[in-house]
């Protein structure tokens, strides 16, 4: 009896356990058999492009194909591996490990270009699935290469826009779902379920690839007549801070940006070495990099001794050549000095001594504070990655020398893009205002779904010292050392500076130049920095002459398309 008894328990628990499992537990039962002969492959979205200011497009899509393997579908396997192997110029070894794989699916090649993957799907063999996808497409090949950036095998931004705006650009997968027997082979009768991508949403910038093309070829132009390592040319809308071009000569090819120039020697190279190499390659020297920015930095000084109210343009300074501070003698580019000279011939003729005695009258502490004050000792946050910070002396390490140094632009460090912005805010009024390309961007059908708004920082300096500086800088251009920059018909200003690299004497020089336009009511600024050129390397020679070339063509072009 006990026995019987114990038995019919047992049942009742089985039965109840097995009343649970078939009533109460169906549903998860259910989907858990449908998820295990499910297969699931990705369908890739449409990266958003990036279009600049008139609605090129800088950065487009490529349909292309990735070409995977289902081992349990697979009813010829050498077949399959003789065929992939000759349509994809593939290894045997490396397509065989790949079909041998007991994986759901496995990958063998992603990026196929569409007639290939086309002949592939057309062969009908059991097992191989060619899925549609999306490749990164430039058309300009190199334009604008360090500033759009490239995407990786997976179509994820990497460097440049591309990645700061991988948010908006990304887009969603899609996916693909089909049925499978016990055995892993599809049922065809099943069909197949699909969740369709969501393309990306395209990126519309501030940059001109008209004046971006124009600024390039000057670019190219300077590094080959002076044989200089490199060039960098930025142009700039200094109301607003919108970026009308970056040009960082020499590029590189967007649409193959993993491939070093052609007269690099990658034999002996070990990976690292390689990677090194590309990094260099695809470094935009306008934000990552920093250097002395020499008397294009009088700017600077001259502002704050106008706010500072220790200088105005009548004041007159002796000149013979040199100037002493402390026990350090500081000589001026003229050798034999410029004599007596006001503010404003000082600024013209870029006078050291002039400019050491501003900033001496200044004071180390009232002068880290103008630093703070201008923005220089943070970053602008441009909208793209990488930006490097301004090197400068701790407050408490400034002595006389040091002070007198900086007043003329040496013993620091900044970028392009800092010295760039920096002197748009005092010209322009006075509002420190951020650096960008990113305007807005709309969705696949053309509906703007976010605008992008930047900070600007009010009153950096008064209007009156804006405006001072408008005029003794188009004395610089019109009389001073900035005259190759002159155009007749045009109001420019502008500031010349020749820096040398360090370590001091090594014979490397940088020569730059930083103009605007109009000079009273500026709406275009423009530097350009040639690196290390040989023979004559003064910044008034052969820098102004490049940005005079540039605003000789789009200053007109600016006018019509406000026109327009």
């Amino acid at each position: 009896m006990t026995v019987f008894v114990g038995c019919l328990l047992i049942f009742l628990l089985l039965a109840g356990r097995l009343v649970y499992l078939m009533v109460g537990c169906s549903d998860y039962y259910s989907e858990e058999a449908r998820r295990l002969h499910e297969r699931e492959r990705s369908i890739k979205a449409a990266r958003g492009r990036i279009i600049d200011a008139n609605g090129v497009v800088l950065a487009d899509n490529k349909t292309v194909c990735t070409v995977s393997v289902i081992h349990n579908q697979i009813e010829d396997k050498e077949a399959v591996i003789q065929v992939l192997c000759e349509k994809l110029n593939l290894e045997e070894e490396y397509v065989r490990k790949r079909v041998e794989k007991y994986t759901a699916i496995e990958r063998i090649k992603s990026n196929v270009d569409k007639e290939t993957g086309d002949a592939i799907r057309e062969l009908k063999l059991p097992g191989v699935k060619v899925d549609e996808d999306y490749k990164r497409y430039y058309p300009y090949d190199s334009l604008a290469s360090k500033v759009l950036g490239f995407t990786g095998g997976d179509n994820q931004g990497i460097v440049g826009l591309e990645v700061k705006y991988e948010e908006y650009l990304k887009g969603t997968e899609g996916t693909i779902l089909t049925v499978t027997d016990a055995k892993g082979i599809e049922i065809d009768t099943a069909g197949e379920n699909r969740i369709e991508p969501v393309s990306g949403g395209d990126l519309h910038i501030s940059l001109d690839m008209n004046i971006q093309k124009y600024a390039t070829q000057l670019a190219m132009q300077a590094m080959e007549t002076k044989q200089a390592e490199s060039v960098s040319i930025l142009v700039m809308n200094p109301k607003n801070g919108e970026i009308l071009a970056m040009v960082n000569v020499p590029e590189f090819n967007l649409n193959d940006p993993f491939t070093l120039p052609g007269d690099a020697d990658t034999s002996g190279m070990s990976e690292k070495e390689k990677q090194d190499a590309l990094n260099r390659m695809w470094r935009n020297g306008c934000i990552n990099d920093t250097y002395e920015p020499g008397s294009t930095f009088k700017v600077i000084t001259a502002a704050a001794g106008l706010e500072a109210g220790v200088v105005t343009t009548e004041d007159t300074f002796s000149c013979p050549g040199y100037v002493m501070v402390e026990d350090r003698r500081i000589r001026c580019h003229k050798a034999g000095g410029h004599g007596t000279e006001n503010f404003v011939q000082a600024t013209m003729n870029s006078c050291n001594p002039a400019f050491v005695t501003v900033g001496l009258r200044i004071g180390a502490e009232r002068y880290y504070d103008y630093f703070q004050k201008f923005g220089l000792l943070s970053k602008t946050n441009i909208d793209l990655p990488g930006e490097a910070g301004t090197i400068m002396h701790k407050k408490e390490n400034i002595g006389m020398v040091e002070l007198a140094t900086m007043s003329f632009g040496q013993s620091f460090q900044i970028t392009p893009i800092q010295l760039a912005t920096t002197i748009s805010s005092i010209i322009n009024g006075g509002d420190r205002v951020t650096p960008h390309f990113g305007t807005y961007v709309t969705s696949p059908d053309g509906e703007v779904i976010q605008k992008f708004e930047y900070p600007v920082k009010e009153h950096i300096v008064s209007e009156e010292t804006s405006e001072t500086m408008r005029y003794m800088l188009e004395q610089v251009v019109e009389n001073g050392g900035g005259q190759k920059a002159y155009i007749e018909g045009y109001r420019i200003g502008g500031k010349t500076a020749t820096s040398q690299t360090l370590p001091r004497g090594s014979g490397r020089y940088i020569a730059s130049f930083c103009g605007f336009a109009p000079a009273d009511d500026p709406q275009v600024l423009a530097i350009a920095i040639i690196h290390t050129p040989q023979g004559v390397y003064y910044g008034g020679q052969i820098a102004a002459p490049v940005v005079r070339q540039l605003f000789e063509n789009i200053l007109p072009y600016l006018e019509e398309m406000d026109y327009n």
